[in-house]
């Protein structure tokens, strides 16, 4: 039987091959599972090895949802609470108490959740500012593209740039890249005051050239077709290291990257994943209105994203 993953191109499905030997399945906090997509990527991370589901919400919402799409949840423990807030703030506590190693989330908003995971005394923030990455498949692109952040942080100014930066390319390795490709998305690929995003962009790309931004290879302004496409960079003269092969697009804004994202996956057919980085744990983070597969291609992108923690850490699985 075929893993329910998503194949628009098979791209995504090298990390769900690369996640499952990656070690012991990871204790996760499923948070406020109470549709069928929610119960349904848990389980199917679960029996793919991925994930040990720990469900966090109101228990009898939780059941029903189980029952509702023929899944069985007798195996896994529960933890009731009343509402999703409630259930946000467990799931932290459960990271927090090392009694889970990630978070999936369930049928609640995004805010609810990253609430509990940004708050100051009790959450589970870093050095880093927290971001997300979609992970998108695109038929027509020749690799996985990696689009940040599209989520989290609405207006994000350079410093927090510079972390999203940091945060997607470090997934980037984790992923298997052994150098990511980055480019900063304008508008314009010319760098302007009049365009305040063109002069973070750049200096973005000087703050990697000089190392305060390791790992990978920064390069920016980039309007979107000289990010994709080689030939419109050369038709504009422009020499890139980047331009017609990124591994990742950081957008200037939340609201240009959800909309990138989203027309890949409505109009171009794309699949996708989401994480969120640059917490404690990392976050398997998907709109609600993605099915249970998205669900499972993010939790193999969490449990590599785990994994190179481990390793840099020297420990084990």
């Amino acid at each position: 039987m075929m893993d329910p993953l998503p194949t628009a191109g098979g791209k995504l499905a090298a990390f769900l091959a690369r996640a499952r030997a990656a070690g012991p399945a990871l204790p996760c906090a499923v948070v406020h599972p109470v549709d069928a997509a929610s119960i349904e990527g848990a389980l199917d991370a679960a029996a793919a090895g991925l994930i040990t589901p720990l469900f966090v919400g109101p228990a009898a919402r939780i059941r029903a949802a189980g029952a509702a799409c023929g899944r069985d949840l007798s195996p896994w423990p529960m933890i009731d609470t009343p509402h999703s807030h409630a259930a946000a703030e467990q799931a932290v506590a459960l990271v927090r108490e090392g009694r889970a190693g990630a978070l999936l989330k369930g049928a609640l908003h995004t805010d609810e959740l990253m609430a509990a995971v940004v708050a100051h005394d009790t959450g589970l923030r870093t050095e880093r500012r927290i971001s997300h990455c979609f992970l998108i498949d695109v038929p027509r692109y020749h690799k996985p593209l990696m689009i940040t952040d599209a989520a989290i942080n609405l207006a994000p100014d350079l410093d927090t740039k510079a972390d999203i930066a940091r945060n997607a390319i470090d997934l980037g390795i984790a992923l298997g890249i052994a150098r990511p490709k980055l480019a900063v998305l304008c508008a314009v690929e010319t760098v302007t005051a009049k365009q305040p995003a063109t002069v973070d962009a750049a200096a973005l790309s000087k703050m990697a050239e000089r190392g305060q931004i390791e790992g990978g290879i920064v390069d920016g302004p980039l309007a979107f077709d000289t990010a994709i496409s080689a030939q419109a960079a050369a038709a504009k003269h422009l020499t890139s290291l980047v331009a017609g092969d990124p591994d990742i697009l950081l957008v200037p804004d939340l609201a240009s990257g959800n909309m990138v994202a989203k027309q890949l996956q409505y109009l171009a057919g794309a699949a996708s994943a989401g994480v969120v980085v640059g917490a404690r744990v990392p976050i398997a983070l998907t709109s609600r209105a993605e099915g249970a597969a998205a669900r499972l291609a993010s939790c193999a992108v969490m449990r590599l994203a785990v994994q190179m923690r481990l390793t840099r850490h020297g420990g084990g699985a």
